[in-house]
């Protein structure tokens, strides 16, 4: 009897899959275990070139990377295109790009649209349609996945039945309806032209349960999966389940790293490696980037808020670093306190680890993100912030970098205002602002407008810029310059120090501080600036004296 059903099903099998002459066998043979260090950590980021890249799919790539990287393991990619409704053009290009742009580099997997490294491929899934009827099937020889030939409307008349009974929908037990078809039946389908998908044949039950350790979320119990679910398609294309639980398997995945919104899919997973004769791997479940709202948190969304892209990023000119480094205080709560202890480390030494991430929703903060990036820039030389915001004003702002490149050295000397290492500024936060913190250097960017302080009289500043005229020289060392500013500041009825003026008001005009700030403003327009000395050096004596005249002229005007 036994031997008869093997037949049978061997027949069905051959029926079903007829031009397939590879086996099960060829295929373990030809994606044999790697050969790694004990506690390698194999794992995959596996998009679907279906949309941008989302910034939880590379908080995703980075937990996936770090884990490889920190074993000693494998880190790839793979592109799972079984949905071709929504693939989007140079979809697979753009995942690429967007991983590296933020410097994720990929051990095996898809390096373009076309080309791929790595001896675990075809890494894109379109291409192993036959890798996975294959497995197919095995499954249907031995009796586990059988064809169905179930119409839309057939599937609903059975949906419409159960609801009325009140019972869980779906197709499995009695409700399945070719679950015993035989070869005679399924032949007669298939010649009167009839699509069919392929099921498997689940053994599971509602009143058992699948334990499993989550490496984020700890124990898992679930109830089984007891649905004959699709595993091929009409046009012999698997589903992802069928597609993950095989692709894991021969591409010698040892952990499963992905978004939570799949652990509801956990035991048709585990089923799928158990009836394939596969050897589990480790999960480690994510938890969903969250925003505040009104009081409340939900997920980050696609649809409603910009910095969900990737693009959003490289837009307002974030260094990639300090996106890296924001999204590794997401994944590990001991980041921060780490990169305290080691300022100058690189991040790819930090010990991360899965079991440290956060059973709940990280929250997304741009202003820390922000933080974070002011205080990334202001530890770079003059030479790299220049390089990196001539980068991005070349794809984001062609005026900013035709000035950029007009004058290098001009340009240099800028960002190098008050960039020391002891106490840097912190004026730049992202690539975005840098026009505006260096504008008041270009006549092409500056709108000549002067943010005078309401303290003085407009008769009192043009005085102290009609004098500060006669005694400027740009050849003075700092101490002699600011020197000159305070005597001056004295002849003209100010005091030479803020605290005498403090101490008795009465006596003077201003302070030495109200002096350097008409000046400031005249020349740059702002109150607030870098060290002004630095600044009037940069600009050249010609531009100093032509904007000093021009606030001359504009305080008589408006006088």
């Amino acid at each position: 009897m036994i031997a008869l059903i093997m037949t049978e099903n061997k027949k069905l099998a051959d029926l079903l899959f007829p031009a397939l002459d590879k086996t099960v066998e060829y295929y373990e043979n030809l994606y044999p275990e790697r050969s790694l260090p004990d506690g390698a950590i194999v794992t995959r980021f596996a998009p679907s070139p279906t949309g941008f890249l989302h910034i939880g799919g590379l908080f995703a790539a980075l937990i996936g990377q770090r884990a490889a990287m920190r074993t000693g393991g494998v880190f790839y990619l793979r592109i799972e295109d079984t949905d071709k409704k929504r693939e989007i053009q140079n979809g697979i290009a753009e995942i690429i790009k967007g991983l590296c742009s933020f410097g994720m580099t990929i051990d095996e997997g898809m390096i373009s649209e076309t080309e791929s490294v790595g001896g675990y491929g075809p890494y894109v899934q379109s291409e192993r349609k036959e890798i996975y009827q294959t497995y197919a099937k095995a499954l249907v020889e031995k009796g586990l996945a059988y064809p169905c030939f179930c119409s839309e409307d057939e599937l609903a008349k059975i949906r419409r039945e159960q609801e009325e009974q009140k019972i869980t929908p779906g197709y499995y037990g009695e409700f399945a309806k070719h679950r015993n078809i035989t070869y005679e039946q399924a032949k007669a389908e298939i010649e009167a032209g009839k699509p069919f998908v392929l099921r498997l044949k689940s053994g599971g039950s509602l009143d058992a349960k699948v334990v499993f350790e989550d490496l984020i979320k700890g124990r898992i119990e679930m109830p089984e999966n007891n649905q004959d679910i699709v595993i091929l398609k009409t046009d012999g294309i698997p589903t992802y389940h069928f597609a993950h639980a095989v692709d894991d398997h021969l591409m010698r995945s040892t952990h499963i790293i992905r978004g939570d919104e799949w652990l509801s899919s956990a035991p048709i997973h585990l089923q799928l490696f158990d009836v394939l004769g596969f050897e589990r791997p480790k999960y480690a479940h994510i938890s969903p980037i969250m925003k505040e709202e009104n009081g409340g948190k939900r997920k980050l969304s696609k649809r409603k808020d910009p910095e969900a892209a990737v693009t959003y990023y490289h837009e307002e000119g974030y260094p990639k670093e300090a996106v890296v480094e924001y999204l590794l205080t997401l994944a590990n709560s001991n980041y921060e306190e780490w990169r305290i202890a080691n300022p100058a480390v690189p991040n790819t030494e930090f010990p991360f680890s899965l079991s440290k991430m956060s059973q709940s929703g990280a929250l997304f903060d741009l202003v820390k993100l922000t933080d974070i990036s002011k205080n990334y820039i202001s530890l770079l030389t003059k030479d790299e912030v220049y390089a990196s915001v001539l980068e991005w004003a070349k794809q984001y702002n062609e005026k900013l970098a035709s000035l950029l490149e007009k004058d290098e050295a001009y340009a240099k000397a800028i960002f190098a205002i008050e960039r020391s290492p002891e106490k840097p500024r912190k004026d730049i936060t992202k690539w975005s602002d840098a026009e505006n913190y260096i504008a008041y250097f270009y006549d092409e960017l500056w709108d000549e407008k002067r943010d005078f302080a309401e303290n003085l009289s407009k008769d009192d500043m043009i005085e102290i810029l009609e004098e500060y005229k006669k005694i400027y020289d740009d050849s003075d060392p700092q101490d002699q310059w600011f020197s000159k500013i305070r005597q001056m500041s004295e002849d003209l009825g100010y005091a030479g120090m803020p605290k005498l003026y403090r101490k008795n008001p009465e006596n003077y005009k201003g302070h030495v501080g109200d002096v350097s700030g008409v000046i400031r403003v005249s020349v740059t327009g702002r109150r607030n600036t870098p060290d002004l000395y630095e600044i009037l050096h940069v600009l050249g004596k010609e531009r100093v004296m032509n904007r000093i005249n021009d606030s001359i002229r504009l305080l008589k005007e408006e006088n």
